[in-house]
């Protein structure tokens, strides 16, 4: 059934559940008022109302109001019953005014301008301008075979578009790539045969097998879990790996989720020698690589397994410049950041994460069993008006309020946490991919493409929510019964053209947010081949810049050279190259300590030596020199400049292999950015 919510702020919820028959008559008058205590009769009433909604949902014996994908997944209607309530819990809160219709204007776009736009935010506006840019040139060069053709469908899609509505004259893409052939191809990054890591060739079917190791990041199951577990690589792309699939592979039909926590697999990433990454470790300038990377590597990913990849067209968000509700992530990051310098989470969101995690962890029913509609609407007013001036009272927030203010600042951030653009990804991952693991790669995906501000939100929303679910003994908030009501909360869009495409079902939802839960730290983890093409990128800008320099410096003494009978020698001062020439031997760093009373020290490189190895040595050199300052930080090992902007090295980097991968870099002991 398809229930379509609407108000008088113009706002329309779209939920699908899954067992629908078709729509039922009344269903819109059904809500009620969300009344707190959980004892009391009108409570008692809501609640009865959410079950027989369920009920007549459920009824399967009348057939489905409109056809679902193979894929669809299901539920017992039972287990769907937060859900529900949850959804008409947003209703209430909407329609009392208490929260306001942030509106985003939408403009319709045909396929070649979401693919201009597409072209634009990896990074490639080169080939839509005609210019050369040189990063536009250095990302192409990196580009594996699958991800070159993504690259290139789109661009066909794109100049076919406009060739149709003669705009403009296009340039061919033979022109652009030096091809002969009518179907274009791009220059791509070969990839590597096995190596003693385990890394799978592309043409080789992937073997899991069952791993017990420290050097593996585990992010499984703790309790009842599957006996086997799945090792992850990420040094071989995503869709790379999955070539070997057919392309007429059939989805199993009526997929069914299994709510137990249990059902969900293990999975573990082995560490390379590289070390693992986290999204904070590398620079935002690398980040902002790895971000162009990711979108293209998703488009490659999704051909690969013949799901049509879409999204929504970027819209023009109107919200508020200052406040705590309602207003942009990026604005109120700036407003936050000149009281904190350097914040990446929303103050607000952080003290209403603090207060939850200090007081409301064992809090039974917490985040299900609503706050009062009247009270939260009137420490939403007050936090307003006294939450910059630190005048406001605190202990007076019920936990069940502070949960009521925290669904809240998400559902009225004018774009979604997750991004509008592509909210339809997320679901079409769970409908048309079939494997937990396939799902976990293209999840993956979209979490290193969201917005900084967007994703160190996210990230510490999930950490709370991680917490929530370790209490489940006092709180009884399970995985699933967490997953079913935050899933309404970041799912169901409440804009002008919120639609049936954003929230088909409310298991798919609910499946999205437990996979984001248990895996996180996997998904908050930067694949090690997205780093070595951002190396690849950084080298090709270096080697274009090294030649662009070098050519001027060619004609710059030319024309000395028709000034002077003899060339002069080169005068004393004259800037060089430090990663043309150096005095430190093959395998010899040297590493700098700027906070400690000893600030450098070269360290003689084997195949044994770990980041942690540097950092002990530089602890025991430095334990009594140094300030107590100091010594109470946590020290990390950087890697800065060569082919890389900044780089926070896991302790656990073979040093060896680091150095070779980045001959030219800079070694430096400081804290790591939090």
């Amino acid at each position: 059934v398809t229930m379509e919510m609407k108000d008088s702020g113009s706002v329309v919820l779209t939920a699908y559940h899954p067992h629908s028959p078709a729509r039922i008559p009344g269903v819109e008058q059904g809500f009620v008022q969300d009344i707190p205590p959980s004892h009391s009769p009108a409570s008692r009433k809501s609640l009865s109302r959410c079950r027989r909604i369920n009920r007549m949902l459920s009824n399967e014996s009348v057939p489905p109001a409109f056809s679902r994908s193979n894929s669809q997944a299901s539920v017992d209607s039972t287990s769907m019953e937060d859900f529900w309530c949850e959804v008409e819990s947003i209703k209430e809160s909407r329609e009392d005014g208490s929260e306001e219709a942030m509106l985003s204007e939408f403009k319709p776009a045909d396929e070649g301008e979401l693919e201009a736009e597409w072209l634009q935010d990896v990074g490639l506006s080169t080939l839509i301008s005609g210019a050369e840019e040189e990063d536009g040139q250095a990302l192409l060069s990196t580009l594996t075979r699958t991800q070159a053709a993504a690259v290139q469908k789109r661009y066909n899609t794109y100049t076919q578009t406009l060739r149709k509505k003669n705009k403009h004259t296009v340039r061919d893409v033979r022109d652009i790539f030096g091809t002969s052939d009518s179907s274009p191809t791009f220059e791509t990054v070969p990839v590597s045969p096995v190596s003693p890591n385990g890394i799978q060739l592309p043409g080789q079917k992937p073997v899991w097998k069952s791993v017990s190791s420290k050097s593996c990041l585990d992010c499984g199951i703790d309790k009842g879990s599957p006996s086997i577990t799945e090792e992850l690589s990420y040094d071989v792309s995503f869709s790379e790996s999955i070539t070997v699939l057919p392309k007429t592979q059939e989805w199993p039909k009526n997929q069914r989720f299994k709510k137990e926590d249990s059902a969900l697999p293990k999975f573990v990433v082995r560490r390379s020698r590289f070390g693992l990454t986290e999204v904070g470790d590398l620079s935002a300038e690398d980040m902002k690589k790895i971000r162009y990377l990711s979108l293209i590597e998703l488009a490659a990913f999704y051909d690969a397994l013949g799901v049509e990849l879409k999204r929504n067209r970027a819209e023009r968000v109107r919200g508020r410049e200052n406040g705590l509700f309602g207003v942009p992530l990026t604005v109120l990051l700036e407003n936050d950041q000149k009281k904190v310098p350097g914040v990446k989470v929303p103050l607000i969101f952080q003290k209403l994460l603090l207060k939850l995690e200090e007081t409301g962890l064992e809090t039974e029913g917490i985040l299900r069993v609503p706050g009062s509609a009247s009270r939260v609407k009137n420490l939403h007013q007050e936090l307003e008006a006294k939450f910059y001036e630190d005048t406001f009272d605190w202990d007076q927030v019920r936990n069940n309020d502070a949960a009521g203010l925290l669904k809240t600042f998400i559902r009225e951030l004018p774009s979604p946490l997750f991004t509008v653009e592509y909210l339809p990804a997320f679901i079409t991952l769970v409908e048309k991919i079939s494997k937990i693991k396939l799902q976990l790669q293209a999840l993956h995906l979209l979490i290193m493409l969201m917005p900084e501000a967007n994703r160190d939100t996210a990230k510490a929303f999930l950490q709370f929510l991680k917490k929530v679910v370790a209490n489940e003994g006092k709180n009884k908030m399970s995985l699933w019964n967490v997953s079913m009501i935050v899933a309404p909360n970041l799912f169901i869009y409440k804009g002008k053209r919120a639609n049936q495409q954003e929230m088909q079902a409310a298991a798919t939802t609910a499946h999205i947010v437990r996979l984001l839960i248990r895996y996180q730290d996997i998904l908050w983890t930067v694949p090690s081949f997205l780093i070595s093409q951002v190396r690849k990128m950084n080298e090709a800008a270096m080697n274009s810049k090294r030649q662009l320099m070098f050519d001027k410096g060619v004609r710059k003494l030319l024309r000395r050279k028709t000034m002077e009978r003899e060339r002069p020698e080169r005068p004393e001062g004259a800037v060089t190259f430090p990663y043309l020439q150096s005095d430190i031997p093959e395998g010899v760093i040297r590493v700098y300590a700027p906070l400690h009373s000893k600030v450098s020290m070269a360290i003689q490189l084997n195949g044994q030596t770990k980041a942690k190895d540097i950092l002990a040595r530089f602890h025991c050199e430095n334990s009594r020199g140094s300030s107590q300052n100091v010594r109470g930080q946590i020290q990390s090992l950087h890697e800065i400049g060569g082919n890389i902007g900044q780089h926070c090295l896991d302790p656990e980097a073979f040093m060896l292999d680091v150095y070779r991968a980045n001959p030219h870099a800079e070694w430096v002991i400081k804290p790591k950015a939090t």
